[in-house]
């Protein structure tokens, strides 16, 4: 979303300054975010001023928008959809599959995203999994990866399958060979056995 005499982009190390004082009035980390500013996209005005930050983490291939600060929060609501396009449009290029949220902002929900359910919780990175407060999420894309993985692990029933069929089929072949050569066998005695009783009964009607 264009803002006109407004512009978003990524942070820099010049930018610890004026993103320090921002943090500070927020009474966020500032030693902990200094080191992570490269997550942050400002918003500025003509005169290159920082007037908001907000920034994303990105961890297991999903992203954690958060920090949240404005110099001016009635600006707030003006300023926010430009940062939420960015943020949206680099986790898209990033190939991230699901973006998180603990701002509690009603613009989030507005945007998109939704109370994450008991179950979906357990899907949240490991790093975040001790951060409190209620999450919002938002699916972008499938995990391929999983998709991969879950059709390798069909393909490999379906290998494991048709060696037991092939077992089930070759047990069944031997089976129905054996029973074949007891056939025979049966045959050839039963045939020996009517040889000599019709030898035995010559014998006996010579005598």
């Amino acid at each position: 979303m264009a803002l006109a005499g407004f512009q978003v982009r990524r942070a820099t190390l010049d930018d610890i300054g004026a993103l320090t004082a921002l943090w500070q009035t927020m009474q966020f980390p500032v030693e902990e975010l200094s080191r992570r500013i490269t997550e942050f996209q400002v918003i500025c005005g003509t005169d290159g001023q920082i007037l908001g930050a907000i920034g994303m983490q990105v961890a297991e291939k999903q992203g954690l928008i958060h920090s949240e600060a404005f110099h001016d929060f009635s600006q707030s609501e003006t300023f926010r959809p430009a940062l939420w396009e960015r943020l949206h449009s680099l986790a898209t290029n990033h190939g991230l599959t699901r973006i998180w949220t603990r701002e509690t902002a009603p613009f989030y929900r507005r945007a998109g995203m939704e109370t994450a359910p008991g179950e979906r919780l357990q899907e949240i990175p490991k790093p975040w999994k001790e951060l409190s407060g209620e999450w919002l999420t938002q699916k972008l894309r499938e995990d391929l990866s999983s998709l991969v993985s879950a059709d390798k692990e069909f393909e490999v029933f379906m290998a494991l399958e048709r060696d037991k069929t092939q077992r089930t089929l070759s047990q069944g072949q031997a089976m129905k060979t054996a029973a074949k050569v007891f056939a025979g066998i049966v045959c050839l005695l039963l045939l020996g056995a009517l040889i000599y009783l019709v030898q035995h009964s010559n014998l006996l009607q010579r005598r």
